[in-house]
């Protein structure tokens, strides 16, 4: 798991079925490397957040069939 933050919403006009419905996240991880994950969560822009990645991502999507290495698992209320 890595904590990184939500920089925007990605709109795909076209996704393979299994994603259908499920949002999809513009990230910036602490190292300032930008990737795509998808949102079961519901996250806003700006907010701080927890995600698997591999194998780990499909288990916490509604269908573990979606095609996803990166999933939005948590969204951080507070950070010391």
């Amino acid at each position: 798991m890595e904590i990184m933050q939500v920089q925007e919403d990605l709109v795909c006009t076209r996704s393979v079925k299994n994603l259908e419905g499920i949002s999809l996240r513009v990230m910036k991880d602490l190292k300032g490397n930008v990737l795509c994950a998808s949102d079961p969560v519901g996250v806003g822009t700006g907010k701080w957040v927890v995600t698997a990645s591999g194998s780990a991502a499909r288990w916490a999507m509604p269908k573990y069939e979606s095609v996803t290495d990166l999933t939005i698992v948590g969204i951080i209320d507070n950070w010391e």
